[in-house]
């Protein structure tokens, strides 16, 4: 079986739309919004900004005096009262883990689509509120899982799915940065009722939606184990290494850290070759694919993309053709429970079965 390794679109999911841009309200305005959210919009295609709301008007308004088109600038509890609904249709959730479930629910009753940063929420519980919140008022809601509009992940996937290498049989993926070099000790990450927990949940999170989506399974059991050295980290995780159990054998081992060098990847080993990603993880590396197979042999360099935006011009295009998009709020919720379980299996030591 030979197959073409170039032999993909980068955008297999869009749909040509003469429909009038998705107007977001940016919901929490700290550095990823400002930085890489805020600037994507700006070059989509499908989507622009006209609503900003933060802790104050004055934030607000000083973003808003360097972004074109801003209709509106609230503060949460002005967007939560309802103002300014007729300036936007849909609102992207980039605050605190732990507010998440608060601002989705203005939303819903707002009757605005939601785009809501990962994880979900800071717990389970909360989790569940939020999804069920858009559920109950049917209002289409997308977890932020821009790994699922990257051409490199979804060429992965569509290889995988082929028989590529075989039939997959072990996974390896890493993720690593130095998260204090970006913010003090201060910051809400390091603050479990906000974040949920440091690492496993905040960049854990990563391999483990990645391998789900490419993989298109879920796992059965998980393993962890986790360790925190610095001061920052007292009460929560540091470093993580765990293992998911899938169908058929399948065995994941991932290994992440907020204390060591910017480096990302993730390998499938199947039984007649192998696919490797680098630089996955990360919104402006290099991604490299590189698979070996019976059919196949070589490597795939595609030009960068800018991963939000190719998430913001998925879920607007989905909204322009009255789509639900994916990856959705039950999708985002098996991610939660994983997690969970990650953090028991690392408190008790032991291997945790799943029931998802």
């Amino acid at each position: 079986m030979e197959i073409d390794l170039d032999s993909f679109s980068d955008r297999d999911w869009e749909r040509p739309t003469d429909e009038d841009p998705i107007r977001f309200a940016m919901i929490g305005l700290g550095w990823w919004t400002r930085e890489l959210s805020i600037p994507a919009v700006e070059n989509a295609d499908y989507c622009t900004t006209t609503t900003l709301v933060s802790s104050s008007t004055e934030k607000a308004e000083d973003v808003a005096a360097d972004v074109e088109g801003i209709e509106a600038t609230l503060t949460y509890d002005e967007y939560a009262d309802g103002a300014a609904t007729d300036a936007y249709d849909a609102v992207y959730v980039c605050t605190p883990n732990g507010l998440h479930r608060e601002n989705v629910e203005s939303a819903a009753a707002h009757d605005k689509a939601v785009l809501c940063e990962k994880p979900l929420e800071a717990t389970v519980e909360d989790a569940r509120a939020t999804v069920d919140a858009c559920r109950e008022t049917d209002v289409p809601l997308m977890v932020a899982y821009r790994l699922q509009t990257e051409p490199v992940a979804r060429r992965a996937r569509e290889l995988i799915r082929e028989g590529a290498i075989g039939d997959v049989v072990s996974i390896l993926g890493h993720m690593s940065d130095r998260i204090l070099d970006a913010v003090d000790e201060t910051s809400w990450r390091f603050d479990p009722d906000l974040s949920g927990g440091t690492t496993l949940n905040d960049i854990g999170i990563y391999p483990l939606n990645t391998i789900r989506f490419i993989l298109e399974e879920e796992p059965q059991a998980v393993y962890a184990r986790t360790e925190s050295e610095q001061p920052a980290y007292e009460g929560t995780d540091e470093h993580a290494a765990f293992q998911l159990e899938f169908p058929d054998g399948k065995l994941a081992s991932c290994t992440v850290t907020h204390s060591a060098t910017l480096a990302s990847s993730l390998r499938f080993v199947g039984t007649e070759g192998e696919l490797s990603i680098e630089g996955l993880f990360f919104p402006n590396t290099r991604k490299v694919l590189r698979v070996s197979g019976p059919g196949i042999e070589g490597e795939y360099r595609p030009e960068p993309v800018d991963q939000m935006r190719e998430e913001f011009d998925y879920f607007a295009n989905r909204l322009q053709h009255g789509l639900d998009p994916e990856p959705d709020g039950e999708h985002g919720m098996v991610d939660m429970r994983v997690i969970r379980a990650l953090y028991e299996s690392a408190e008790s030591g032991q291997r945790v079965e799943l029931d998802l």
